[in-house]
């Protein structure tokens, strides 16, 4: 079954426990938390400490997709405030294989995740070693983007790769998804999808939810 990880970045921050009930009855299976620094990315969200409240609000899975010049300098923090994955971008780290090791010590899911414009042959040696693989199908640091085709063929590899046994990975995608983008990601392989502006910017967010899941 198709995950749907609801991105907190669109969510309404003076109403954040309702929002996360409303997600959450209606189906959403994850949580996304955007988490930038304003130097990987151009924009600036929150850290370790609003990741813990929002744990102590929902069950729900979180993503700690870390959108930061030195994620593994925070990894530990995130982790101790309750994330279930900490992903980080490939476009941040030297030595992938020893950061993915490290963010697995924490006990936690290792997610790594890939900007549009990144090949795959950066991350190809490491990812029979990683829980979540996350393309991106906009440029990370602002939601409400439109979504970016042409990053579908990472999609159709990633899944190509994984039926052939090498890696295990959830292969999720973020950016510009709603019902319509997310049946081509759905039909290129992707299993995990991220969505902030469609779901929280519905009236019914259950019957977004389950149009965005493919019905």
């Amino acid at each position: 079954m198709t995950l749907i990880a609801a991105s907190l970045l669109s969510a309404d921050f003076a109403e954040l426990k309702n929002e996360i009930r409303s997600v959450e009855q209606g189906g959403a299976d994850w949580l996304h938390l955007d988490v930038m620094d304003g130097h990987f990315v151009p924009n600036i969200t929150f850290g370790p400490f609003i990741a813990g409240a929002i744990r102590k609000i929902t069950d729900l899975p979180l993503d700690a997709h870390l959108m930061i010049t030195d994620p593994l300098k925070y990894a530990p923090e995130f982790a101790r405030s309750g994330a279930d994955y900490i992903t980080i971008h490939a476009e941040a780290i030297e030595d992938l294989a020893s950061a993915i090791e490290q963010i697995k010590k924490l006990k936690v899911k290792a997610g790594l995740s890939v900007n549009p414009e990144t090949p795959l042959d950066k991350v190809l040696a490491v990812i029979g070693g990683i829980d979540l693989f996350l393309v991106m199908s906009v440029h990370p640091g602002f939601g409400g983007q439109k979504f970016m085709p042409e990053v579908l063929d990472k999609v159709r590899t990633i899944k190509k790769l994984k039926d052939q046994g090498k890696t295990k990975a959830l292969i999720s995608i973020d950016g510009g998804i709603n019902p319509e983008t997310s049946r081509l990601a759905r039909e290129a392989g992707a299993e995990v999808l991220v969505a902030g502006a469609a779901v929280f910017g519905a009236p019914d967010r259950a019957a977004r939810i389950k149009a965005i899941r493919g019905g």
